[in-house]
């Protein structure tokens, strides 16, 4: 585990494994993605400010489903993991939030509702 400044261990960050030369490319590329994630949550945060009680409530479980997702990635501890799946960010929170079953159910939903809004102009029986 790696000491944080009080010396107790940092659960949330183990100590990674893999050479010397993967631990120091990925203990560069670490925090960019923890930056990365907290750049989506914030817009999250955002977005949800400014959305009726229905979207705020699908956006607060997107938020939930990010969350999750941070947790997973940044307790990976193998250097090659980063290396590998982070090097490049490029939306890859986005995709990693996109591709989660829970998130696609929310997406169907949306579509659902939004089928089924009645259209301004449209003539109602």
């Amino acid at each position: 585990m790696s000491a944080n400044p009080n010396g107790s261990a940092d659960m949330a960050h183990p100590e990674m494994t893999g050479t010397e030369s993967q631990l120091q490319w990925a203990n560069q590329i670490r925090p960019r993605v923890a930056q990365e994630f907290d750049r989506v949550l914030q817009a999250l945060h955002t977005a949800a400010g400014k959305q009726s009680e229905q979207g705020r409530n699908e956006t607060h479980a997107i938020i939930a489903i990010l969350e999750e997702k941070r947790a997973q990635v940044l307790a990976n501890n193998r250097a090659g993991y980063f290396i590998r799946e982070w090097q490049e960010l490029n939306g890859r929170v986005r995709e990693s939030i996109a591709q989660d079953p829970r998130f696609l159910a929310i997406k169907a939903t949306r579509e659902a509702h939004r089928q089924q809004a009645p259209r301004a102009g449209s003539i109602s029986d």
